[in-house]
């Protein structure tokens, strides 16, 4: 047998750009031809998106899909590379997650996904019917298993196994796996689990790109039948690698390959915000980003992942000072963008407070004071952003960490507008350990200056709201620490009241840390979407009824 030449097609497709999308997988095609490849993969759903959600109900969106298969299939009249390519189809009045092998001109193979995740992220089952196992497809004399993503995550790692004892020399997994703390490891390991219960090779290509919450990080890569790795394709980019193999005496081997590295730690997370970022803004239509500069950690986090991702020349910062705002928060806002070499504006909001609050005071008859206060200034803003917004056509990026969402310590229609957060996943404590990092590293294809960017008094002082005198965080929250320790616990790892405790904590801390997480949920329904980091995020992942009387503390007798 002569050596088999696969395209590895690492992409980023747009959802619902179905048209563009096609024109994205001809011209991989095209470059894998001249490059001698025999087929070229895809990712999952590459066709429409991943994931299209309730989008596929609409029989107009599967008709456009299934016409784009028929263009595709066309194009491999020509004697190139054949195509395996994610698309929705509908079969006999039941709906797919499928894969089809394209090649002499028509589809020649159909294969539909068998594990419907339907836990974190996930809701396939809800819109697509289950397919049964698939057998392996002979194509130009290699016998192929073909899988899809959550296929081979089954506990009894039982369908590589059966496609061995059919015949299938190699299995090809297309996945949209999108971006956690620690995905490639996982991905690595049940890979692993599968070689050596078939004994096969196994090729994972994985999309590239940014859904919404969801970023989809690549790093496509093969293990031989060995468990050893067979190459490894970029992290964090698109790419599309020629991979070569040969038939040995113990089956197929790869020959060629790319050998990349992957990317770890605050690195990944930080080029996972700001892809997701850049991502978002593009697809939705937008060329500039807005925000608040506050002088504190968060915002000036939010301003150098903005500049990173879309470049300096496209972020627009405002300082909008109070009577509470320290002139050492002046001084690190405007330190913050001159570093960054983004716009800097102040726009003092003392006159439309006094006005506002003389008003509110006719209509209360009497002073307003405390959260009321407190929340006027914030709201203020908001308005003042989403106002610059809408004049200059930028998108404004809202600043608040998931640590102040959890409890709530943040201000619906004020410091919580805006139509994306960047760091919506990410921990108060996490928060700095990314700014240290942006401080000492710039990521690969950040477009935003080297060296120190977030200014180090901003690191260095007690994170405040400013929203009245000498005003700190931990006046309304425990420390930072703490409270970050006892959320991904009652988060990341859905553990109960006394559980916490069992770990050392003080009851009252996590009582009133579990009341603070419910009570917020009404905020976090409203507040806009931002990129996946955890593996527990709002939004997708963790959904609570807004009027929930239950907490995992109370006492049955």
């Amino acid at each position: 047998m002569k050596d088999f030449f696969l395209a590895m097609a690492q992409l980023n497709p747009v959802m619902g750009d179905i048209a563009g999308n096609v024109s994205l997988a001809r011209a991989a095609r095209i470059t894998a031809c001249k490059k001698g490849a025999d087929l070229v993969l895809f990712s999952e759903m590459f066709i429409c998106g991943y994931s299209p959600e309730d989008m596929v109900s609409k029989s107009s969106f599967l008709y456009a899909c299934e016409k784009a298969i028929h263009e595709l299939a066309r194009d491999t009249k020509d004697g190139g590379p054949g195509i395996v390519i994610g698309v929705p189809l509908k079969r006999q009045g039941s709906l797919y997650n499928a894969l089809v092998l394209l090649d002499k001109g028509r589809i020649i193979a159909e294969r539909y996904k068998v594990n419907l995740p339907n836990y974190d992220e996930f809701n396939e089952r809800r819109v697509f019917t289950k397919g049964v196992e698939p057998d392996p497809v002979v194509f130009r004399g290699i016998s192929l298993g073909l899988l899809i993503c959550e296929d081979i995550w089954s506990k009894d790692h039982s369908f590589c196994k059966k496609l061995a004892e059919k015949g299938a020399q190699v299995v090809l997994v297309s996945n949209a796996s999108p971006f956690q703390r620690c995905k490639p490891e996982k991905r690595f390991h049940i890979l692993s689990q599968q070689v050596r219960e078939s004994s096969l090779p196994i090729v994972y290509v994985n999309q590239f790109g940014g859904q919404d919450e969801l970023f989809f990080d690549g790093g496509s890569f093969a293990l031989e039948a060995d468990g050893t790795l067979a190459f490894q394709m970029k992290h964090f980019e698109e790419d599309l690698s020629i991979t070569g193999w040969r038939e040995t005496y113990s089956g197929l081997r790869c020959f060629q390959g790319p050998s990349s590295h992957l990317l770890l730690g605050l690195e990944a997370d930080y080029t996972a915000c700001m892809l997701g970022l850049a991502d978002y803004v593009k697809k939705n239509g937008f060329e500039d980003i807005v925000l608040g500069l506050s002088g504190g950690i968060d915002s000036a986090l939010c301003a150098a992942i903005s500049v990173d991702a879309i470049g300096a020349e496209h972020v627009r910062t405002i300082m909008m000072p109070y009577s509470y705002t320290s002139q050492m928060s002046c001084d690190d806002a405007a330190a913050c963008a001159h570093q960054l070499g983004c716009r800097y504006d102040v726009l003092p909001i003392l006159g439309l407070v006094k006005e506002a609050t003389k008003g509110m005071t006719q209509l209360f008859s009497g002073s307003i004071k405390g959260v009321t206060e407190e929340n006027l200034q914030s709201r203020l803003r908001g308005t003042l952003l989403m106002a610059a917004s809408n004049e200059t056509g930028a998108m404004l990026i809202t600043t608040g960490n998931k640590s102040e969402i959890a409890v709530g310590y943040a201000t619906i229609y004020g410091d919580m507008n805006g139509g994306f957060n960047p760091i919506k996943d990410i921990y108060k404590m996490h928060v700095y350990a990314m700014s240290k990092w942006r401080n000492a590293y710039k990521p690969q294809g950040a477009k935003g200056p080297n060296g120190i960017v977030i200014p180090l008094s901003v690191l260095n002082k007690a994170p405040s709201a400013e929203l009245r005198e000498g005003q700190i965080d931990e006046d309304v929250l425990p420390s930072y620490p703490l409270l970050d320790a006892i959320l991904e616990k009652f988060l990341e790892h859905d553990m109960s009241v006394d559980e916490i405790i069992n770990c050392g904590y003080s009851r009252e801390v996590v009582e009133r840390i579990e009341n603070l997480l419910y009570a917020a949920e009404h905020k976090r329904r409203q507040s806009p979407p931002g990129v996946k980091i955890t593996s527990k995020s709002f939004g997708r992942d963790r959904c609570y009824p807004i009027t929930n009387r239950f907490r995992t503390n109370l006492r049955f007798v």
